[in-house]
């Protein structure tokens, strides 16, 4: 014979794995979301004004040097370690929002 309540927290179990199951599917679309725009972003930095546009901004100066040469050596290095905080505030925003949601399920 078959147990109701045990039947009942069966399905309970069942349905709370697959809401979170969404839900970290969810997260990992999100966290892939972030991580195309800032590569991209990266890209457009490092490989478009460092090596394509080099020689129109190496025709404006910046405390004497060409902007290109300093582009290509200083300004990357700048734009990707804000490109890390920006990964890490948007990536902590979104942990607290999923982890929000996951413990109301539980």
């Amino acid at each position: 014979m078959i147990n109701k309540e045990n039947a009942l927290s069966q399905s309970d179990t069942d349905a709370k794995r697959l809401v979170i199951e969404s839900l970290y599917r969810d997260y990992w679309r999100a966290n892939i979301k972030v991580v195309s725009a800032l590569l991209f972003v990266w890209f457009l930095v490092s490989f478009v004004f460092g090596i394509f546009f080099s020689d129109q901004l190496n025709e404006i100066r910046v405390y004497g040097f060409k902007l290109g040469f300093w582009w290509a050596h200083q300004g990357s290095i700048f734009i990707f370690v804000l490109i890390i905080y920006v990964y890490s505030s948007i990536m902590s925003r979104i942990d607290r929002r999923f982890q929000s949601k996951i413990e109301k399920v539980d």
